[in-house]
């Protein structure tokens, strides 16, 4: 799980510990990769405090400081060796898609679920293997940050809109908190479909 970012547009308030539902967003991240993996997730996060977020969770610190998301699955990666990836900010992601995604590991270095968004592909919610470390690290040195900056350079699987469709509906599966408006919508949804519960 990747807790990332300056949190500018909310005020620089830790995202992952606001509530929608009822419950803060990162035990809702957490529950859902524990129930996909059958074990507690790593959290990758820079902020001085993160350890007391949740004391049963090992929080590792960016491998490569100021790179943004892409430093985050860095750091996943070359800790873990195959992950899934979750920003701390995404309260509605289900376990069955996360398993989903690490099941395509077995033929890809990274699989990625497709969506509607700018870049087509949810990087901050995906699998990938330890053949990513070096393509992130190549592309970090020649200056690409983009989280999606090295797929080029690696064994990409994606799980089209269709597949991701079973799971619910791809706007609000990758619905992520970034404002106070934001977190209103976010507990609209969560009151109007009970399965985001």
């Amino acid at each position: 799980m990747i807790a990332g970012g300056g949190a500018s547009r909310y005020g620089g308030a830790a995202k992952g510990l606001l509530q929608v539902g009822g419950r803060r967003i990162l035990d809702r991240v957490v529950e859902s990769l524990q129930v996909a993996t059958g074990r507690p997730p790593i959290l990758v996060a820079n902020a001085p405090d993160a350890p007391s977020w949740r004391r049963d969770l090992r929080v590792v610190a960016d491998v490569l400081p100021g790179n943004g998301s892409l430093g985050g699955i860095l750091t996943a990666v070359e800790t873990a060796g195959s992950v899934l990836c979750v920003a701390w900010d995404m309260p509605f992601v289900p376990a069955g898609l996360l398993a989903g995604l690490a099941g395509l590991l077995a033929g890809a270095d990274a699989a990625l679920p497709e969506s509607g968004s700018r870049r087509g592909l949810e990087p901050l919610c995906a699998a990938y293997g330890p053949a990513c470390g070096p393509a992130i690290r190549a592309a970090i040195g020649r200056g690409d940050a983009r989280a999606v900056g090295f797929h080029g350079d690696v064994r990409l699987a994606r799980l089209p809109q269709a597949g991701v469709l079973q799971y619910g509906d791809p706007a609000v599966l990758f619905f992520n908190v970034n404002t106070p408006d934001d977190l209103a919508r976010a507990e609209l949804l969560c009151r109007n479909h009970d399965s985001y519960r």
